[in-house]
């Protein structure tokens, strides 16, 4: 008995000693397969940092394409109203320049009337002067007279109002008017010999013409 007993020691001994050594080499093999393990999930970590690094560099480039649009936009837009700008400033030119026209115009028309109207009295004045009496040519009414239109005439020739030149001078049917024809030893056939009414212009353009008697 004793015999079996220690017998059945050894076995129970040895079996222990077998799983201590099975357990020993399962503690030994399991971190030879960690490093697999280890490298298993490193690996696919690899190529998602790379995607994402693919993904940061896209941005950048989609946001350089938005902002070089807005410039674009921006540039045609400010292109658009410069190109307003200049159009309406040429229109303002030009409506100026056109109402500075019709001003002056406008002025030269109403000039020309006024002169018209005063030219009459001109006239008065000289068939008044030429009739005065050679005794009463220096008394105070006669030099009133003559100051008056002398002073009326001086106001003429600074609004540039001229008189015609007839006498003497060859016919011209832009500024003179002829209105008979006489015969004359002093002068030629179609010169002016007679002056009936002066005439004027106004700034280079005829006023009134002037009334002539011209030799046949």
């Amino acid at each position: 008995m004793a015999k079996e007993i220690q017998d059945e020691e050894k076995v129970t001994e040895e079996s222990g000693a077998e799983q201590k050594e099975e357990t020993g080499q399962q503690k030994t093999e399991e971190p030879a397969e960690e490093p697999a393990t280890e490298q298993s999930r490193e690996q696919p970590a690899e190529p998602e940092k790379e995607a994402g690094a693919e993904t940061t560099e896209q941005k950048p480039d989609k946001k350089k394409k938005k902002g070089d649009k807005k410039t674009e936009a921006l540039q045609t837009r400010i292109e658009e109203l410069e190109d307003r700008v200049k159009r309406q400033m040429a229109e303002f030119d030009n409506f100026r320049k056109r109402t500075d026209k019709e001003k002056s115009a406008m002025f030269e028309t109403g000039a020309r009337s006024v002169i018209e109207k005063i030219l009459p009295v001109v006239d008065n004045f000289e068939r008044g002067l030429a009739s005065v009496p050679e005794d009463e040519a220096g008394k105070p009414f006669a030099d009133g007279m003559s100051m008056i239109y002398k002073q009326l005439t001086d106001e003429l020739d600074k609004m540039e109002v001229k008189p015609i030149e007839a006498v003497g001078c060859e016919f011209n049917p832009e500024l003179h008017n002829a209105v008979m024809q006489v015969e004359s030893d002093e002068y030629e056939t179609g010169i002016v010999a007679q002056e009936l009414q002066k005439g004027y212009t106004y700034r280079g353009t005829v006023v009134r013409h002037s009334m002539v008697a011209v030799v046949q």
